[in-house]
């Protein structure tokens, strides 16, 4: 392919967001979701309860999800953002679909991760109809997980339990490296300590009604993103638009 100077881009040019939201059952996270601007789900689970917004309705098969995808391509529409909801019980999908194409009774039948090895290709398909979404049509993308809590093996320290997304740790790091941010949901909890007697104290743990958003990874966490939000925010989408540029850009080009 030939290159000359009339083929650069401006590097400048704020797009849509990519940003995968996970955490404890029931906080909010398909709530958050639907704050964003004139959203369309693709579920994949029967999550959405009695929020209103407009939806594929339930998927049954990676096929359909790839399909919707497809159709919010192809056709005219005035939908700004494409809501996956959720990316685990995507995942089963993705994982029968492999084994499908490759004649497997199931995703562990090669053995050795190779199933899962397969999956990924499959991710990646997936992660190229959102990214054609967000470059060719405009739209931000918003993808919704449940939080497991699983050991970690940190070469600096002891072994200590965290908070991460729910899938398998292939998958978790392709949608890690694909979105802007990764934002953990969970309650405010702070810890007291009381007088059990004979001079012992115990730490309990006192639970609240706020409800956040966490940006930075922190040993309990998995967190990133790439606008410099601060460690956390509100579980409101109006928190997060204040620090997107592209919710931000100048309506006047130049």
């Amino acid at each position: 392919m030939a290159i000359s100077l009339s083929s650069i881009k401006r590097g400048n040019i704020p797009k849509p967001p990519r940003i995968l939201t996970y955490g404890v059952h029931g906080i909010g996270k398909t709530s958050l979701a639907a704050g964003a601007p004139n959203p369309i789900f693709i579920q994949t689970e029967d999550g959405m309860g009695s929020i209103a917004r407009d939806t594929f309705g339930l998927m049954k098969s990676f096929d359909d999800v790839l399909s919707a995808i497809g159709s919010l391509y192809a056709e005219d529409h005035d939908y700004q953002t494409v809501v996956i909801d959720s990316l685990d019980w995507l995942e089963p999908m993705i994982w029968a679909h492999t084994a499908q194409e490759n004649g497997w009774k199931d995703i562990e039948a090669p053995g050795y991760g190779k199933g899962y090895a397969a999956a990924s290709d499959q991710w990646r398909n997936f992660f190229d109809g959102l990214n054609a979404l967000r470059d060719d049509k405009n739209m931000a993308v918003v993808m919704i997980a449940h939080s497991e809590i699983k050991r970690f093996d940190s070469p600096e320290h002891e072994p200590y339990d965290r908070y991460v997304i729910k899938l398998h740790s292939r998958a978790s790091g392709l949608v890690q490296e694909h979105v802007d941010a990764v934002l953990f949901a969970n309650y405010r909890v702070t810890t007291v300590k009381s007088d059990a007697g004979f001079g012992k104290k115990v730490t309990r743990a006192v639970g609240g009604t706020d409800r956040l958003l966490y940006s930075v990874e922190r040993p309990a966490f998995l967190a990133k993103n790439r606008y410099d939000m601060p460690d956390t925010l509100p579980l409101d989408w109006a928190a997060i638009v204040e620090y997107v540029p592209y919710y931000n850009q100048t309506l006047t080009q130049e």
